[in-house]
């Protein structure tokens, strides 16, 4: 029996097989203002034939390296020895003080890395995630009864959102009414640099108040005195959640500090929620966009696992990191020098057509897909990497087959952000099956 197609429309839609206009090539890669409209898809390509290691000034800052083809991304993520994280893994560039007051697991490189990695690991390995799915599909089944029969909703904020969030807030053992305070506080820290999000807009008004804060946000005071208050129940009766693992003694059998531990919990706080909202919309807008690979989703639903790694290519969330280099190293001809600023381009390298045949064209049946979205070749791989799968995986599943048509019905709004690429709104009017 042949599925019914869902019909759907776009304001922005793009013919079947044919790529997006790549736009300008030349737009400042440090503006935030320029992901408002999109990827600067067509300023990468243009960096990745001609200049794949290419120098930027900076208006606060001392400039970087721009690394943006995909084998390089790869082999200088894997040598952390010559391109270290303690430096800080963005743009912004902080002075001894506040490194050691913002230091997460994210800021460091093996063996400190692998000691803190270690204590939560085991609740984000593949087959504990895999223990998580009837929960999960439990949470996707209830909020989709509550969003859907609303016919307009903004699928951004009322699903994609809240599922990663009451997920996140379960697994971190905080009271259900917390939930979206604590994912509003990670917005504020995720998204410094969108007046939406925070009164502390880091690039338009003075946040030296906050500089050994988490993303200089006020928002991470409140946090640590949150994570304190949960330290101190979870020491006192510690129970089956992140927060107590988190607290256990280490391999080396010391526990965290309270500083670390607090760095620790705003990190999973901050980024547990946004990577899977923003890639869930991605991946949604992209099968609205590309008619004919949703009618092949629908057709052939065993095709969502390749189906959820190509909305992960497409969207590449978090579009750099940054290294330091600790040593000079040259690459296709230019010198990188010790205590130079480097930052890989993860959302270049998943559309470099030397990894990924027709990169524009987005393919359900892309295999192998061996992209960027959790980072590649490094000790930093993203740890909810498989959380992330499953609960896109999962609202797709559930979405899907419940809609007759879908379409896009108002503006689409991305992030203000060169570190986050996020589609923060995305209005839908759907009809039912």
């Amino acid at each position: 029996m042949t599925t019914p197609t869902l019909q759907t429309t776009t304001a922005q839609a793009t013919p079947p097989g044919v790529a997006p206009f790549l736009g300008d090539r030349w737009l400042d890669l440090t503006d935030p203002d320029v992901y408002r409209a999109g990827v600067p898809h067509g300023t990468f390509d243009r960096l990745r034939r001609e200049d794949p290691v290419s120098w930027w000034e900076e208006r606060e800052g001392s400039g970087f390296w721009s690394i943006t083809r995909y084998r390089d991304l790869v082999d200088l993520n894997r040598d952390f020895k010559a391109f270290t994280s303690s430096k800080g893994i963005r743009l912004e560039e902080m002075d001894e003080e506040e490194l050691e007051a913002r230091k997460t697991m994210m800021e460091l490189d093996p063996p400190e890395h692998t000691r803190l990695r270690r204590l939560v690991q085991g609740g984000f390995t593949r087959r504990m995630v895999a223990s998580y799915e009837g929960a999960i599909r439990a949470l996707a089944t209830e909020l989709l009864d509550e969003v859907l029969p609303r016919r307009h909703f903004d699928f951004t904020v009322d699903v994609a959102r809240q599922l990663p969030l009451r997920m996140l807030g379960r697994l971190l053992g905080a009271p259900e009414e917390d939930y979206d305070w604590l994912v509003a506080h990670g917005d504020a820290m995720i998204g410094n640099t969108d007046p939406e999000f925070t009164a502390h807009v880091v690039d338009q008004t003075d946040t030296e108040a906050f500089r050994l804060m988490p993303f200089r946000s006020p928002s991470g005071v409140e946090l640590f005195e949150y994570a304190q208050r949960l330290a101190d129940a979870r020491r006192a009766a510690p129970e089956d959640d992140v927060v107590s693992q988190m607290l256990a003694p280490t391999m080396d059998g010391e526990p965290l500090t309270d500083l670390e531990f607090n760095n620790f919990f705003t990190l999973m706080v901050a980024a547990g929620n946004d990577t899977t909202r923003y890639s869930m919309a991605a991946g949604l807008l992209a099968l609205l966009d590309h008619p004919d690979q949703l009618q092949l989703l629908q057709e052939r639903p065993e095709l969502m696992p390749t189906a959820v790694e190509e909305m992960l290519r497409w969207s590449s969330v978090t579009m750099h990191f940054r290294r330091t280099a600790t040593r000079d190293v040259e690459i296709h001809g230019r010198t990188i020098k010790a205590g130079d600023k480097v930052v890989l381009w993860w959302i270049s390298g998943d559309f470099d057509e030397a990894q990924f045949p027709d990169p524009y064209r987005f393919d359900v049946t892309r295999d192998p897909n061996e992209h960027l979205a959790f980072g590649r070749g490094g000790p930093h791989r993203c740890i909810g990497e498989w959380l992330a799968r499953l609960e896109i995986r999962v609202t797709m599943e559930e979405l899907l087959p419940r809609l007759a048509s879908a379409r896009v019905a108002g503006p689409i709004e991305r992030l203000r952000s060169n570190f986050i690429s996020g589609i923060k709104h995305l209005p839908l009017e759907v009809t039912l099956r």
